[in-house]
Order: structure tokens, then C-alpha cells, then sequence
């Protein structure tokens, strides 16, 4: 599944899943977005969709997030991939949250989230899940700008 760069977050669902994706072009190179993105304790700072991120975004480990979509609930993920300045992926036996980083010509940053939920049981709780599309939308923005700042 792919967007245009810079597009608003597509949704595709169906009966076991349902996968988000949103990408957007950031003028920084790819390790100043990485270090925003595995910077556990800084992201409610320049992440409005976060409203804490527990834990250390590190190979193998577990981290506690609590998303402004859900706020009465804490998401326990663990880091499945991860790749400094290139890929990281973190999730739990229901989805997966895939971000990737694509170094351009120009020394800016393609970046490209994407998440996927389902599995045998999805279509019993699949509406109970909010769209997570303006929120997607809302952390690629939050990170386009957070990136650029650090940037200059």
C-alpha cells in the first residue's frame, strides 16, 4: 500500500484488518527523524497524538504509550525492527506500527508510517477502533515540523 507523499492518510479495510498509511517529505536528513522517533521522552513534546510514551525505543524492548485517540488506555508494545535512521517497527500481537526513512537525492527525508491491525478476532472489536486517519495525519505533520526546527 502506497500514497503520494505529502497526501492525507488512506485507510483500507477488510474483514480481518484494517491498514493506515500516511507519508510525508520532511526537509531534514533521515537521522535527525530517527532521533525524534526513538526518543521516548521527548515525544510529548512535538507529538500532539502522544500523550506518553513509557520505556526505551531500543531493539527488543517494551515501551507504554498512551495515544490522545484512546486516553483512558495504555498501549504495551514492543520493538520489533529496528534499523537507526532506516526502519522501525513496534507493536503487539493485534498490529503492527511500521515507520520507514528514505534518504532522497536531496538530503530530505521520505517518510512513510503505516500501520496495520487484525487477525482472526478483528471484525469482533473493528468498530470499536477509531479512524486513525487525522491522527496520523496530525503525527507526520507534528514530526515534519519537530524535524525541520531541529534541522536549521
Amino acid at each position: 500500500m502506497s500514497t503520494n507523499p505529502d497526501g492525507p492518510a488512506t485507510t483500507v479495510s477488510k474483514t480481518f484488518s484494517r491498514t493506515t498509511q500516511v507519508a510525508v517529505t520532511i526537509d531534514a536528513a533521515p537521522a535527525t527523524v530517527w532521533h525524534l522517533l526513538t526518543t521516548a521522552a521527548d515525544y510529548s513534546q512535538w507529538n500532539s497524538t502522544i500523550v506518553s510514551l513509557q520505556g526505551e525505543i531500543t531493539p527488543g524492548s517494551a515501551i507504554r504509550l498512551v495515544s490522545t485517540l484512546d486516553p483512558s488506555r495504555t498501549f504495551k508494545l514492543k520493538i520489533k525492527e529496528f534499523e537507526p535512521s532506516r526502519r522501525l517497527v513496534w507493536g503487539d500481537a493485534l498490529g503492527s506500527r511500521v515507520y520507514t526513512l528514505t534518504e532522497t537525492n536531496s538530503g530530505q527525508t521520505l517518510f512513510d508510517m503505516t500501520e496495520r491491525i487484525g487477525g482472526p478476532v478483528f471484525p469482533l472489536f473493528a468498530s470499536k477502533i477509531p479512524s486513525f486517519d487525522a491522527s496520523f495525519e496530525q503525527f507526520a505533520a507534528d514530526l515534519k515540523a519537530a524535524a525541520e526546527q531541529a534541522a536549521e
